[in-house]
């Protein structure tokens, strides 16, 4: 299958199933989750979900846990949003990539506060 054509679906997949999991799943344990990033096989067999979840630990893993208790219903739901022959299995992966781009944030605010500090230190 054409890079383009998977490029598309992959994009329709994180389209669909974000509206489906900010409008249609109604878990608790549910925090802020996004979809960053959906890579799927050539096949349309399986269909890798990168999400992005704010806030702790403690948090990301309920989020996830209730991603995968809802695998079912989400890829339901997604095969009847999208025409496609095949609706590809989920498989919902952490992606942690938004936090460590704050914590390099914080790095450098530090390291452009150091020497400042330390000039008006003298």
């Amino acid at each position: 299958m054409k890079r383009e054509r998977l490029s598309k679906i992959d994009h329709l997949i994180q389209r669909e199933l974000a509206r489906i999991i900010r409008e249609d799943l109604k878990d608790p344990r549910l925090g802020f989750v996004t979809i960053t990033h959906v890579e799927t096989a050539a096949d349309l067999g399986l269909a890798k979900v990168h999400v992005g979840i704010i806030g702790d630990r403690h948090q990301a893993k309920q989020s996830l846990l209730a991603l995968e208790s809802a695998k079912r219903f989400l890829r339901g739901e997604l095969g009847e949003a999208i025409d496609l022959r095949h609706t590809p299995e989920l498989a919902f992966i952490e992606d942690r990539s938004a936090e460590k781009a704050i914590a390099v944030s914080k790095l450098i605010d530090e390291a452009a506060r150091a020497p400042r500090e330390r000039s008006e230190a003298e």
